[in-house]
């Protein structure tokens, strides 16, 4: 698989790295400059990754509001392997704004999306998921050479788990939430602490109390 599509993955967290109190409720985790920052970072990618259950969940626009606009907003992608995407959700409402793209299975049926302007990729499947090799390789045939990959964490923990993470902008917010909040990854499976793998801190920005730190994989 070509390593040439950059992975970024932003968490944006309390200190006990958790996006959501247990009845799903997280707006606002972090403050007004974290969220400018992220468009910001936004803007700089070529696309935003989400999963499917953060649509279903957030119903989120995922364009980049800065100030000025960006001359070019990033392509929007949800990883949809059964396209469970609402025709009337925010995303496929806006595609006036810019691409919006589901990745799916190869069995789903994109044929509900064909009057919406909304693309559809059949990137295969590795299991109950979409094949993450086969959803960079065709980012990478689009020129998506960078990918702003938020979330959920399922999602996030597929990416981890596969080693196609290259950077990990993490967002912390001084509050805690607790054991019975919602994790901002997913299960990772791990059974032996070799098993984990090692970051390295690259940089870290300050946004009143809140926290941006800038994590690169550990060089083996």
């Amino acid at each position: 698989m070509s390593r040439n599509v950059k992975v970024t993955l932003k968490l944006a967290t309390s200190l006990d790295g958790r996006i959501a109190l247990s009845n799903g409720v997280s707006q606002w985790i972090t403050n007004s400059k974290s969220r400018a920052r992220v468009h910001q970072m936004r803007a700089e990618h070529d696309a935003v990754l989400v999963g499917v259950g953060t649509v279903l969940a957030d119903d989120p626009l995922l364009t980049a509001r800065t100030v000025p606009a960006p001359d070019k907003q990033p392509a929007r992608i949800v990883a949809d392997s059964k396209l469970r995407t609402p025709r009337q959700s925010r995303l496929v409402e806006s595609v006036g704004l810019g691409r919006v793209i589901l990745a799916h299975d190869d069995h789903a049926d994109p044929s509900t999306f064909e009057t919406t302007g909304t693309e559809t990729w059949a990137v295969g499947s590795d299991g109950n998921h979409i094949d993450l090799n086969g959803l960079l390789r065709r980012c990478e045939a689009e020129g998506f050479n960078r990918l702003f990959l938020e979330g959920g964490g399922t999602l996030a923990a597929s990416f981890l788990a596969a080693g196609l993470v290259d950077v990990l902008a993490w967002f912390r917010a001084p509050i805690l939430i607790g054991g019975d909040g919602i994790p901002a990854i997913g299960l990772l499976g791990l059974e032996r602490m070799e098993q984990t793998q090692r970051w390295t801190l690259k940089a870290r920005e300050a946004f009143d109390d809140d926290c941006l730190e800038l994590w690169s994989p550990a060089e083996a």
